[in-house]
């Protein structure tokens, strides 16, 4: 039999009532009868029944993180993120994959799950303003990303604009006026990719360099292989870049392969940076200069939000931006100097 609030309260010689605050956190106990309560649960051993403990309150003790894309990287290092707090506040997280469709955003957005979770995290692709605001769902609401704003739930987002800034100042301080922009589909104008092409045109005007469109190549996605593509588009041009700005470290990689190919030196002759910074970078070939936005900070703050809505916080929407900062890697700077090769001998059975 697993030890009992009861078991504590009689090891600790204080009241049931006591043990349960203490354990709780429903009232304030006393510094001296608190110590006595946690050193009964210690050395009983207990261990909280939380799925009792969101029954009592009317609740499952289960949210749900909805991602566009699973195997990308920088949501799966994100969701890792979240997974760990929630577990901390004493939730069970779920994942979602919406693979930005339309249809799977609307349906988690409209309750679909509303018996099984206590609220939803969303990073919405597919869907805007409008369809945000007409749901018809009453679970709390935490949005991630740059999608959907002007909205009346808690929000969670980097400043894109002023990330694309930064990084294109970058390239712009190492000298670079041909500087191109990967991935760009086409749509809302809200959306992370407009905003981070509207930080690099802000970057490009600070600098006095004009802006050229022939430089901004279009992507319908944001994977190694439309970057690459973009890539190879850009070389044919008549003035090829001498620097890109990816939209995000995936499309980043995948430019860095087509250059490779066509046998162009980075960073020497083109220098490439990437938004993300995922693990993949660090180890590209050159590793990967990007913007790293603070994805603990995003996965900790969407999941205190919405722990905070369930538990029955009231006041208006919070608005969060995370910090972000520039890593300096190969792709923009010198390579560190590499000692001469040796002959590796083969085997010999």
């Amino acid at each position: 039999m697993g030890v009992s609030l009861k078991d504590i309260a009689q090891r600790a010689g204080v009241s049931l009532a006591t043990v349960s605050n203490v354990v709780n956190g429903y009232r304030p106990v006393g510094e001296r009868t608190r110590q006595r309560v946690q050193q009964a649960v210690d050395e009983l051993g207990y261990t909280p029944n939380l799925s009792a403990r969101h029954l009592r309150r009317g609740r499952t003790g289960l949210i749900a993180l909805a991602i566009p894309e699973l195997t990308n990287p920088y949501f799966a290092e994100l969701a890792d993120m979240a997974i760990r707090e929630a577990a901390g506040l004493g939730y069970t997280l779920l994942m979602e994959n919406t693979a930005a469709e339309r249809g799977e955003e609307l349906t988690l957005l409209d309750g679909a799950q509303r018996h099984i979770i206590d609220g939803l995290i969303l990073s919405p692709v597919a869907i805007g303003r409008e369809e945000v605001l007409a749901r018809r769902a009453r679970m709390p609401l935490v949005l991630i990303g740059e999608g959907v704003y002007d909205v009346p739930y808690d929000h969670v987002a980097i400043d894109n604009v002023a990330a694309s800034r930064t990084a294109t100042a970058h390239l712009v301080a190492l000298g670079r006026r041909r500087i191109a922009f990967v991935g760009a589909p086409p749509g809302d104008d809200r959306q992370s990719a407009h905003l981070r092409i509207r930080g690099y045109r802000e970057a490009l005007a600070v600098a006095g360099i004009p802006f050229d469109l022939r430089l901004v190549a279009s992507t319908e996605q944001f994977g190694r292989a439309d970057g690459e593509h973009a890539m190879r588009h850009l070389l044919t041009l008549d003035s090829p870049p001498d620097a890109v700005l990816a939209y995000n470290d995936l499309t980043a990689i995948g430019a860095l392969r087509a250059l490779t190919r066509a046998g162009v030196r980075v960073p020497d002759d083109v220098a490439v940076v990437g938004i993300d910074d995922i693990e993949e970078g660090r180890f590209s070939n050159p590793t990967l200069t990007t913007v790293a936005p603070d994805k603990r900070e995003i996965g900790r703050s969407a999941v205190r939000r919405l722990v905070a809505r369930i538990e029955g916080e009231q006041g208006p929407p919070t608005h969060l931006q995370p910090a972000f900062h520039l890593v300096e890697r190969e792709s923009t700077g010198p390579r560190p100097s590499v000692a001469p090769r040796r002959r590796i001998r083969g085997y010999r059975g």
